[in-house]
């Protein structure tokens, strides 16, 4: 009993953070149809913002990876895609590469190549005991955040007004633009909002690594997009579903795996992911409809 309880603290917490992390692409996905594997640098330099203010008090590091993670996406959306939205999508694509390379390479001239330590909330390693089982009070502390957003998103989506066009350009953009839907505002707060996201991503995540390089973010958002694709590309709470089924596989099988096997934990969850959709193709929760949008 106590290991599974140890278990199901790891995978949802594993989970939680790539179901954050694949709603951040889902929301871009949704109202762009745009796979922004830019993301990745999103999370990446705002865990560098919590490098750069090591010591500080912790609203302020925290507030500058916010802003930092937020400013970056909005940034993005201005220079890279607007003025691409009239171009097909491997065009989108391509820059969402290029913005991706780009601050990569940025940031190894900056900081260099090397991992450097942060521990953004020293306080959260400890750990506690239940039923003779010891938990880190961090992995309790990462469920609590990506439940309180998740809630917190919902409600952004079902009771504001920025949130209803959200979900109306998701379920058909150009007849959304005829009733007064305005692109620009719409694609901004996703952007806005996936940028929220990265940065509470940066934060769980290096929190639990201890440490910053400008390769962090691409697994996690690798894997995420994985979580997208099963969960439906299209559909935010497939998306979140998905997340939330890829980290608890995850973690189910380095627990479960004989110990030989355990290098190969993910290329047996791809495996798995293939399995899935040769059934599935369009994902477990697909969309209404993967319309081109812009």
């Amino acid at each position: 009993m106590a290991n599974l309880l140890q278990i199901l603290v790891d995978a949802l917490s594993l989970g939680g953070l790539y179901a954050l992390t694949a709603l951040g692409i889902g929301l871009i996905f949704s109202v762009m149809r745009l796979a922004n594997f830019a993301h990745a640098e999103f999370i990446t330099c705002a865990a560098y913002a919590l490098f750069a203010l090591s010591g500080s008090p912790l609203v302020m590091s925290l507030s500058a990876a916010v802003v930092v993670a937020v400013v970056l996406a909005i940034l993005t959306e201005r220079v890279a895609f607007r003025l691409l939205r009239d171009a097909d999508q491997a065009t989108m694509l391509i820059s969402s590469f290029a913005v991706s390379v780009f601050l990569q390479k940025l940031l190894v001239f900056a900081v260099g190549s090397r991992a450097k330590p942060v521990d953004p909330m020293p306080a959260l390693a400890q750990t506690f005991t239940i039923g003779g089982v010891q938990i880190g009070i961090l992995k309790i502390v990462t469920i609590l955040t990506c439940a309180a957003l998740l809630l917190a998103l919902l409600f952004i989506l079902k009771r504001t007004r920025y949130g209803l066009q959200m979900r109306a350009a998701a379920e058909d953009f150009t007849m959304s633009r005829l009733v007064g839907v305005r692109a620009d505002a719409v694609i901004a707060m996703a952007f806005l909002l996936s940028g929220i996201l990265a940065a509470v991503v940066a934060v769980l995540y290096a929190a639990q690594t201890g440490f910053v390089q400008p390769r962090l973010g691409v697994q996690i958002v690798i894997i995420a997009f994985v979580a997208t694709v099963i969960g439906g590309l299209g559909n935010l709470w497939g998306v979140v579903a998905g997340g939330i089924l890829v980290g608890m596989g995850s973690s189910l099988l380095q627990a479960f795996l004989p110990p030989d096997l355990r290098p190969f934990r993910e290329a047996i969850l791809f495996l798995a992911v293939i399995f899935i959709l040769l059934f599935r193709p369009n994902g477990l929760f697909p969309a209404r409809g993967l319309k081109e949008r812009i």
